[in-house]
């Protein structure tokens, strides 16, 4: 990457972008609704489940002008899902504020282990347990999305609940390829402890992006 490219990562005002494509959200508080999504490469945070590892290395997506993003997303939809790899490894305010100047809704997902960038509508907040997210994530996020893998996530779940604000919504859901396992113990859980909802990756069961 020469010089004035990195400059201008370095900026926000161009991002290492892996896609962009119009579909349904298939998890979380707005599934089942058509929104864009923008996914950003580069992501250190190195979950084993992880189902996009090819966003991890930001080297291989190329970097693209946020003003050419936009113009890609305001074509198909009011609703921009920004999302990774790790998106908040990048300043997201030069991204958000052109969307907005647009009108449009912008919703990110992220695990929020970087410092929070950008002009949010909506946070859907995922944490990791091998990179915790900030402080300022944990106040804002409006949805909690907790990834059960094996029993153990259900007490990183309940210890991330305990940090997020009064008014964040509190989502199970389960890792796709432990689904047939974790399934009965997610629902045997909020059944249990009604203050969660489940969530499940119904795009995968729609297949579709």
């Amino acid at each position: 990457m020469n010089k004035d490219i990195q400059i201008l990562v370095d900026k926000g005002e161009m991002l290492p972008l892996m896609e962009e494509f119009y579909t349904i959200q298939g998890e979380g508080f707005h599934k089942g609704t058509a929104a864009y999504f923008v996914r950003i490469g580069g992501c250190d945070v190195g979950c084993h489940w992880c189902d996009v590892k090819e966003s991890w290395n930001a080297n291989l997506h190329p970097p693209t002008e946020t003003s050419k993003i936009v113009e890609n997303a305001k074509k198909h939809s009011d609703t921009i899902v920004v999302t990774g790899g790790e998106p908040l490894t990048w300043d997201m305010t030069a991204l958000t504020t052109k969307l907005k100047a647009e009108g449009l809704q912008v919703h990110i997902e992220t695990s929020g282990a970087y410092k929070l960038t950008g002009i949010w509508d909506w946070i859907c907040l995922s944490p990791k347990k091998m990179k915790l997210p900030t402080k300022e994530v944990y106040e804002r996020a409006d949805e909690l999305k907790m990834i059960i893998y094996n029993k153990d996530d259900f007490r990183f779940a309940e210890e991330q609940a305990a940090k997020v604000n009064k008014n964040c919504i509190l989502y199970l859901q389960p890792e796709w390829s432990k689904r047939d396992k974790v399934v009965p113990e997610i629902v045997d859980y909020v059944m249990k402890n009604p203050k969660w909802k489940v969530s499940l990756q119904t795009h995968k069961y729609l297949n579709i992006p």
